[in-house]
């Protein structure tokens, strides 16, 4: 791929963005692959070495702000006229009450993908406590009750201590997941506001 393609592939995939935004990544990535050719690359290998035109457009998406590209979408490119005025405000009973719901559900499943992490904490957390407790008890159940109830104690507060630090692991790794979810899904619906084919 040589650069006019390369921008042209670019260009396409961040229709969507405000104007000059596409301009200033158009001019960006226009002087990087001409610095590679001054370097000595050839402009097929320049353009290999900047990267695939989806990658790029997806670390755009993910560091361009939801607000701009609503901003960007919803501005009308022409003055509206009074019966598209009119029939805005006549619907919006039925699209802003959508526009809401749309907006509820979002949030519903993001704090419920959250509340879900955090009670798995709290479950862990209990666990460590009853660790600990287990463990205490243990000792002060040797020197009045005896030694069988205090081995069993032992045991039990080992075992709850155990599974509550391979849990602690096992939960590092879901919140890892589940950061790395909300993220997809910002850009998933970041990328309902691009304008992907509109030339």
């Amino acid at each position: 791929m040589n650069k006019q393609e390369f921008l042209a592939e670019l260009r396409k995939g961040l229709l969507g963005l405000p104007h000059e935004d596409i301009e200033e990544r158009m001019s960006f990535y226009g002087e990087m692959i001409d610095d590679r050719v001054e370097e000595g690359l050839t402009e097929e290998e320049a353009v290999a070495e900047v990267g695939a035109v989806d990658d790029i457009v997806a670390q755009i998406l993910a560091d361009t702000p939801l607000t701009r590209l609503v901003k960007e979408k919803v501005k009308p490119n022409r003055a509206l006229k009074a019966w598209e005025i009119v029939l805005i405000v006549l619907g919006s009973p039925i699209w802003l009450s959508l526009l809401l719901a749309a907006i509820a559900v979002f949030l519903s499943v993001y704090v419920a993908l959250w509340a879900v992490v955090v009670s798995l904490y709290a479950a862990d957390f209990a666990l460590a406590v009853s660790g600990l407790a287990g463990i205490v008890g243990a000792i002060v159940y040797y020197s009045t009750a005896g030694m069988v109830q205090a081995a069993l104690l032992l045991g039990a507060g080992l075992v709850c201590a155990g599974i509550s630090i391979f849990l602690f692991f096992a939960l590092n790794k879901v919140t890892a997941g589940v950061v790395i979810l909300s993220k997809k899904l910002l850009l998933c619906i970041k990328g309902l506001f691009m304008r992907k084919g509109d030339a």
